[in-house]
């Protein structure tokens, strides 16, 4: 059962290369005011669920760790009468979304510079109606497999805070992951629409994608629906 005060493990980095001056000026500047309010554990302890009228009643989508931001921002400027949540804790990554947030002039986003356990703590139910996991960490090791998002503490609360319907969209070069995403995510109540090399019309290759393809690991997209 999802507990949201359970005690938490956070294994990914948080920190990479020294940042540029530009990018530390985009976080002292946007970065508060593009956050989610009421998501990390200390603005929020009770975890009561966080307000979304900023979003005006549009559709809310939900990338779960956006890496450097252009799928993010790609899919706010071409989709600009629905709202789109990015989590990311790389504060690297996380920079350059502001980057390219800045260029591309969108507002329809947030973002939580956090852990998604976080935000899924105080979603309301059922309110996202598109989720999209992109090229998430392999955790190549075996015995590290149980910190891959496709397991069912975290594939739970993600069904908990999906639209009966909504689409899930898994896309990775990592053939093991794809044996486990097909394992995992139909036990969390999710159907398989579709799967193979070719991506969604309206997808942007990041630049993990033209990483793997450089070194010969050919892309794997999944489709779930989420069931009623």
């Amino acid at each position: 059962m999802y507990d949201p005060v359970e005690r938490r493990n956070f294994y990914g980095r948080v920190h990479g290369k020294t940042l540029r001056a530009s990018q530390k000026t985009y976080l002292e500047e946007d970065l508060d005011r593009l956050s989610l309010p009421g998501v990390a554990r200390e603005d929020n302890p009770e975890r009561l669920p966080v307000e979304l009228a900023r979003f005006e009643d549009k559709p809310l989508w939900l990338e779960i760790g956006f890496g450097g931001g252009e799928h993010l921002v790609h899919m706010a400027a071409t989709y600009p009468d629905i709202a789109i949540i990015g989590c990311e804790p790389f504060v690297n990554g996380i920079a350059m979304l502001l980057g390219k947030i800045r260029a591309a002039n969108v507002t329809n986003l947030a973002i939580h510079p956090g852990d998604v356990r976080e935000l899924f703590d105080v979603l309301p139910p059922a309110s996202i109606a598109k989720a999209f996991l992109n090229y998430p960490d392999p955790w190549p090791k075996a015995r590290h497999h149980r910190r891959r998002f496709v397991t069912q503490g975290y594939l739970t609360a993600l069904a908990r805070t999906l639209q009966p319907g909504a689409e899930l969209r898994v896309a990775t070069d990592i053939p093991d992951y794809v044996r486990q995403t097909l394992e995992e995510v139909p036990q969390a109540g999710f159907t398989l629409l579709d799967q193979g090399e070719q991506p969604w019309l309206d997808w942007l290759s990041t630049r993990y994608e033209q990483k793997a393809l450089r070194e010969g690991r050919p892309p794997h997209y999944l489709t779930f629906q989420r069931n009623a």
